[in-house]
């Protein structure tokens, strides 16, 4: 039984890696450029890992590395960490039926869902054989580990390397854009991906860039639901 399982999960993990290499150049990089900023900050390898383990917010830990060297506000953090993170309420609730029955793994899969690893989840089915819970589970610690070897090693290269940080933070951007275009290679993803530029477009406008991110979310939310099954018929249409 338990040689069953464990051949099991190793089919499950070599069905999972192919998938997560993009988000793993990405994650390399991106959390190279965290480490790099952590170090020229003072802090070292062993803070930012910690920071990517317990935290692994990705977007907020660059904007935490600007909290952790001014005077800190409790407030006006807990209101920055909520309008960068409130993706992550809307994005989370899709997930429920898929998430739903997987036993043990499910709090972690929960703790380390990211954007990159929603892409993958969101969009893959575990192949034939292959069971969900260990599929979706593999996705999501390989991104996990992704991101903290990444740190790592920008955190022991900041040591070693010096030269001008300025636009490093640039490569989140980078990455989101890049998911964006894969996405977008699908067909039937369009009609959600011009909803949400034209949101973020109304909500920049209206709001300012600094208040942006909750209204722009809360209005893709509403358009998405008010437009579900219109957008579920031209998915199904596009796939035939």
């Amino acid at each position: 039984m338990e040689e069953t399982q464990r051949h099991q999960r190793r089919a499950a993990l070599r069905a999972a890696f192919p998938a997560t290499i993009p988000v793993m150049t990405g994650f390399l990089c991106l959390g190279i450029a965290y480490g790099v900023l952590m170090q020229s900050k003072g802090y070292g390898p062993g803070w930012s890992v910690l920071m990517s383990a317990i935290a692994f917010g990705g977007s907020m830990q660059f904007v935490a590395i600007t909290l952790l060297t001014t005077a800190f506000d409790p407030i006006q953090a807990f209101l920055l960490s909520v309008m960068v993170n409130a993706r992550h309420m809307f994005y989370g609730l899709s997930l429920l039926d898929k998430y739903k029955g997987l036993g043990k793994v499910r709090p972690f899969l929960i703790y380390v869902l990211c954007d990159e690893t929603f892409s993958l989840v969101s969009t893959l089915e575990p192949p034939e054989g292959v069971a969900g819970k260990d599929f979706y589970f593999w996705i999501s610690l390989l991104d996990y580990l992704y991101w903290i070897t990444g740190t790592a090693l920008g955190g022991l290269a900041g040591n070693l390397i010096t030269f001008d940080t300025t636009g490093l933070d640039f490569a989140l951007t980078a990455l989101f854009v890049v998911l964006f275009l894969e996405q977008w290679k699908k067909p039937e993803n369009r009609p959600a991906g011009i909803i949400g530029i034209l949101c973020a477009a109304v909500s920049l406008a209206v709001f300012q860039a600094d208040n942006m991110v909750i209204p722009a979310m809360a209005l893709v939310l509403a358009v998405l639901l008010g437009t579900r099954r219109r957008l579920d018929r031209s998915g199904e249409e596009g796939g035939r």
